[in-house]
């Protein structure tokens, strides 16, 4: 490594990986210094198009280009293995949404990380939002009193075209879910960051209008929090042509704070754009109602600014280079990762046994991928 000046590989190199490469080269002091792809062929492209080195196996790569930063791209059921053995290698670990489509593959991935003394951190780039950080530094300065209820509704769509774009989509095997799996996890990460951890969790999930996949399409759940609040997440990929991703949180004073994080269509990595900038579309904390029109501008004004498909993806590299300078914890950790895996692990089981699941949750020694394949 040159001095203040880290070195990343990224492992995976499909669409989200192009966001990365770019998020890098921004940062001056990070360097793209090795690339793996579970196909050669495109490690190999990828690598010309971004000047750097392709690599048939992870352990040379981490140790022949001595890289500090490993970054996992792969398809969700993937993420294990090659983050495991870049772990072993020695190299830190940053594990793209989800941290992985099982709580077993979690958790093996979260231990290898422990035994090898590197750290581990899961991509939910929304969290740099500034509307979101101004949600979650309101409730941390008590301006709503004790969180008690917190909402997810994102409601959009997903068409064939989509899920033929790629092999894996759509499959329970190879994806490892459907709304849920692939585009909920940032909304449910931020639920998670507001309102805390879990106690109960009641789900269900269907595939309503995509009979061309096996995996759900819509879902909802209610959930108990632990510190007595409640929840409702309503997320669904059935809604032509795509709306909108908002959650609010509502305490116990009776003010109320949320964000609208995506809108106007949903974003698709490397094929698409986001459309409509993110805002405070709920505030109404006493003394600070007029706040939101004045903040609505001001943000939107600089998200257009931007490119924020890889902006906010720098900002998470960036924080997590800060962690391994200062030796703390990245803002989104692995076992954050976890929680959001966890959570949406528990619709599914609800689903299959047709009851409450109360957490933590464990892994189950089931061939049913934790309560998705029928048996």
């Amino acid at each position: 490594m040159e001095k203040n000046k880290f070195n990343i590989a990224i492992l995976g190199c499909g669409k989200v990986a192009h966001l990365h490469a770019k998020a890098i080269e921004n940062l001056p002091n990070a360097k793209l210094d090795a690339v793996w792809s579970r196909t050669q062929k495109t490690a190999d492209e990828f690598a010309r198009q971004y000047k750097t080195k392709a690599f048939g196996s992870i352990s040379e790569m981490v140790k022949t280009a001595k890289i500090d930063l490993a970054i996992v791209c792969t398809p969700h059921p993937f993420h294990n293995e090659p983050a495991i053995e870049a772990a072993k290698a020695g190299a830190n670990i940053l594990v793209e949404k989800p941290l992985a489509s099982t709580l077993n593959d979690c958790d093996e991935i979260i231990n290898a990380c422990k035994t090898a003394g590197v750290k581990l951190g899961t991509i939910s780039q929304r969290r740099w939002y500034a509307p979101v950080m101004r949600v979650k530094k309101a409730i941390e300065a008590g301006k709503i009193g004790k969180p008690v209820f917190g909402t997810i509704n994102m409601l959009g769509w997903r068409d064939k075209n989509y899920y033929d774009a790629d092999a894996w989509r759509g499959t329970w095997k190879m994806e490892g879910g459907g709304v849920l799996v692939n585009q909920a996890p940032h909304q449910l990460d931020l639920l998670l960051w507001f309102m805390g951890e879990i106690d109960e969790v009641y789900g269900i999930w269907k595939n309503y209008n995509h009979p061309f996949i096996e995996v759900e399409d819509t879902a909802v759940a209610i959930v108990k929090f632990k510190n007595g609040g409640i929840g409702n997440i309503i997320v669904s990929n059935s809604q032509k042509p795509g709306i909108y991703g908002k959650v609010h949180v509502h305490g116990e004073n009776g003010a109320s704070v949320g964000v609208q994080t995506d809108g106007g269509a949903m974003f698709v990595a490397g094929l698409s754009t986001v459309l409509e900038p993110p805002v405070n579309d709920l505030w109404t904390v006493s003394g600070e109602e007029k706040l939101r029109a004045k903040w609505t501008q001001k943000d939107s004004e600089f998200f257009n600014s931007i490119d924020p498909t890889v902006f906010y993806m720098e900002r998470q590299i960036e924080d997590f280079l800060e962690a391994l300078e200062t030796d703390r914890e990245p803002l989104v950790s692995g076992e954050d990762g976890r929680r959001t895996v966890e959570l949406f692990t528990a619709i599914y089981r609800s689903t299959r046994d047709n009851k409450p699941v109360k957490f933590p949750l464990e892994p189950e020694n089931r061939t049913d991928m934790d309560g998705r394949l029928p048996v």
